[in-house]
């Protein structure tokens, strides 16, 4: 039985806030100055976190919608994907304004000495256009070509990847199990692509 139009309303809802809870507990731990020693890096470092968890989130809903038949999980994927962008935007906010001061220069030297600057923002050049074209009358606009562009989500999960690895240098526990996550939906699709591609051939 599919819960009615207000059950699935309540329902995103609900997830729309638990999206926003961890948002929100930021912002209490910054008025409150629970951030640490360092504040800046503490806020760089939970937003940039979020955002990754969003975006393999995000890349999981269609193994397991594939894997159990749950078709309804693709109700979410909007509103997880516009909360991936929204994390990886103050992410970057934090870093621009916080960080450099609204300084093109200090950027542009950054990029030139820390490589994990360049991956982090490709990452986020790669985010902005799905995020652009995610509504429904976009997907009607575009068409075919939409489903293409979103595909960028796939070199956006590698790149976000490289750039936590290359940012920790050192204790790359955490950045190796999103690498493996990343690694493992990745390769979910590419092996459901090729098995498509078998049975077409087959059939024509």
């Amino acid at each position: 039985m599919q819960p009615s139009k207000q059950a699935w309303g309540l329902i995103k809802l609900a997830v729309f806030i638990v999206c926003l809870t961890p948002f929100l507990l930021l912002c209490l731990d910054t008025w409150q100055d629970n951030l640490g020693a360092n504040p800046i890096e503490a806020l760089h470092i939970r937003l940039g976190d979020w955002a990754l968890r969003f975006l393999c989130l995000n890349l999981f809903l269609s193994p397991y919608k594939h894997l159990t038949g749950q078709h309804w999980v693709n109700r979410f994927r909007r509103m997880l994907g516009l909360y991936c962008f929204f994390y990886a935007f103050m992410h970057l906010l934090v870093y621009i304004v916080l960080d450099l001061s609204l300084s093109s220069q200090a950027l542009l030297d950054e990029i030139r000495e820390s490589p994990y600057i360049l991956f982090g923002l490709i990452t986020f050049v790669l985010l902005l256009p799905m995020a652009m074209t995610s509504s429904k009358n976009m997907q009607r606009r575009l068409g075919k070509n939409w489903k293409r562009l979103h595909s960028l989500i796939y070199p956006a999960a590698i790149t976000a990847v490289l750039h936590y690895i290359l940012l920790v240098k050192s204790d790359l526990n955490e950045p190796l199990i999103y690498a493996d996550i990343v690694l493992i939906l990745l390769a979910y699709r590419l092996i459901r692509h090729i098995k498509k591609q078998r049975i077409m051939v087959k059939t024509s």
